[in-house]
């Protein structure tokens, strides 16, 4: 049929388009190597004091296999200290399609057990990483995707995004804290739905309606937004951010007497810091500039 043929023309733009997303010119690999081996299938640059760390299986749409999961957990895990933030993506045209699932069509229930537990594994870490991380989400979020995308802090999609939770017609569960993490930001209503129907949610739709993502962005757009907003972040108070991303997650899980309490306790840690008590002065000194309209 007419029109449903690519140009060679439109083949080489496709590409170009997946080698921008997959090696984004404005970054640097690290000076030095990341403080564990890495698999291919995990790459990481620096721009400045922000670790970009890339889902790299654009061929398979990144869907999680274990040596990719494996991956991103040593890489979480050994964050160095010169590192202020993390931003997540991609490579080529999809954030990530969930779990492969050609290493679950023969697994056996306690094989199927390890699967969950270390994709459980990843997010939590992500959730608790000791520094803010954001996802920058385009094309396919997905199953496990959309899993891991939650446990990040802050959530970029580019208009391209669309959200789905096809494990219903596939005959399994959300296996990676997913049924947790996800009815506490879109609904419990919202998840079964998507589970039982296949319903999908494009961008703008998951954005204005469901309050999924905190930011919608044009095609391409992500990945610099994702990077000034790191380091945005990155030049508050360390110990400030640090509060923040640990103790609200725990706060919202804890009755009500006991998360006044824990933020209490956090009050007196954030502007116990010598950080915060110098940027209180600067304030007091009108040296920082107070909030204003952007």
């Amino acid at each position: 049929m007419a029109g449903t043929k690519k140009t060679a023309a439109g083949k080489t733009a496709a590409k170009s388009r997946s080698a921008a997303k997959a090696a984004p010119s404005r970054l640097k690999k690290p000076a030095n190597a990341w403080p564990v081996a890495l698999p291919a299938c995990v790459s990481v640059a620096m721009d400045e004091n922000i670790a970009v760390l890339t889902l790299n299986r654009p061929e398979k749409r990144n869907a999680l296999s274990d040596d990719l999961v494996l991956g991103m957990q040593a890489f979480f895990s050994t964050i160095p200290a010169h590192v202020q933030g993390v931003v997540v993506h991609g490579a080529g045209d999809n954030f990530c399609a969930g779990l492969d699932l050609n290493e679950l069509k023969e697994t056996t229930t306690a094989e199927s057990f390890e699967t969950s537990v270390i994709g459980q594994r990843l997010n939590d870490t992500v959730q608790f990483c000791k520094v803010p991380v954001i996802a920058v989400l385009h094309g396919a979020v997905i199953g496990g995707g959309l899993e891991l995308a939650a446990a990040t802090h802050i959530r970029i999609a580019e208009k391209t995004a669309y959200y789905a939770l096809p494990e219903g017609t596939r005959g399994i569960f959300l296996g990676s804290g997913g049924s947790v993490r996800l009815p506490r930001l879109i609904g419990a209503a919202t998840v079964i739905d998507m589970m039982l129907s296949g319903r999908v949610y494009e961008a703008q739709e998951a954005h204005e309606l469901l309050r999924l993502t905190q930011y919608l962005v044009e095609p391409d757009e992500g990945l610099a937004k994702g990077i000034a907003l790191a380091k945005r972040i990155a030049r508050n108070a360390p110990l400030a951010n640090f509060a923040v991303i640990q103790s609200i997650p725990r706060i919202i899980e804890q009755d009500p007497q006991t998360g006044l309490f824990t933020e209490m306790l956090m009050v007196g840690v954030a502007q116990g810091d010598e950080e915060a008590k110098r940027r209180l002065r600067d304030f007091l000194e009108r040296k920082a500039d107070k909030v204003r309209r952007a």
